[in-house]
C-alpha cells in the first residue's frame, strides 16, 4: 500500500464561518461528528496539523474551531483544505456496503461480461448520494454513475474492480445531443 493510501481525507475546510475564526466544514465520515475523536488532522502534503478545539452542526455542514486559528483572516486561508487521518486510526468497514474512497479510486470498472470500460477517477457527493467519475478506456469525458446497487452491482476489492451495469454506462457516456430530444 502506497503512503498516500495509507492516509484517508476524512473532510474538507470551508470558508470562514463569522469573524472569529470559525471554519465551514465539510466531514466524509459515516458519522460526521466522529472527525473530533480522530485526533490531530494533517494538510494533504503532510506539512501542517490541524486539531479541531470545538464542533457543531449547521444546515448542511459542521462549524469548527480549530486551534491556532482565531481571526477571519487565518480561516480564510484554510479554506479549501483537505484534511487525512492515518487509516489505522480509522474504524474498520464492517458491512459489506461500505468503503473507504481512497479503496475505490484507481479500481477497474467493467462490464458483466468483464470487458473493461474505464478506471474510478474519483467520487464526488453533491448532496443526493455517492457518485463514482470514471474515466473510459479510450480516453473520452469521464462519466459519472450513481454509486448504487443497481448501477454498481459489485465492487470487488480484492479484485481491483467494480462490475457497472452496462446500459448505464453507455447512457452516461452517450454525447449530450444523441440524448436530448429533439425540438419539432
Amino acid at each position: 500500500m502506497s503512503p498516500r493510501a495509507q492516509r484517508i481525507c476524512v473532510a474538507q475546510i470551508g470558508a470562514p464561518h463569522g469573524v472569529r475564526g470559525e471554519v465551514k466544514l465539510w466531514p466524509f465520515t459515516a458519522d460526521p461528528l466522529a472527525i473530533k475523536d480522530y485526533g490531530p488532522l494533517e494538510t494533504e502534503d503532510g506539512a501542517a496539523r490541524i486539531e479541531i478545539e470545538t464542533l457543531r452542526a449547521a444546515k448542511d455542514h459542521l462549524v469548527a474551531r480549530l486551534k491556532g486559528v482565531y481571526d477571519r483572516d487565518a480561516a480564510a486561508r484554510l479554506t479549501n483544505t483537505k484534511l487525512f487521518v492515518s487509516r489505522d486510526r480509522l474504524p474498520a468497514n464492517t458491512q459489506d456496503d461500505e468503503f473507504y474512497h481512497a479503496d475505490l479510486i484507481g479500481l477497474a470498472v467493467v462490464d458483466a461480461l468483464g470487458n473493461a470500460l474505464g478506471q474510478i477517477a474519483a467520487i464526488h457527493n453533491f448532496g443526493a448520494g455517492d457518485l463514482i467519475e470514471v474515466k473510459p478506456m479510450l480516453g473520452a469525458s469521464t462519466v459519472l454513475l450513481p454509486f448504487n446497487a443497481a448501477v454498481v452491482p459489485v465492487v470487488d476489492i480484492a479484485g481491483q474492480r467494480i462490475v457497472v451495469d452496462a446500459a448505464a454506462f453507455a447512457a452516461a457516456a452517450a454525447p449530450a445531443s444523441a440524448t436530448e430530444p429533439k425540438a419539432s
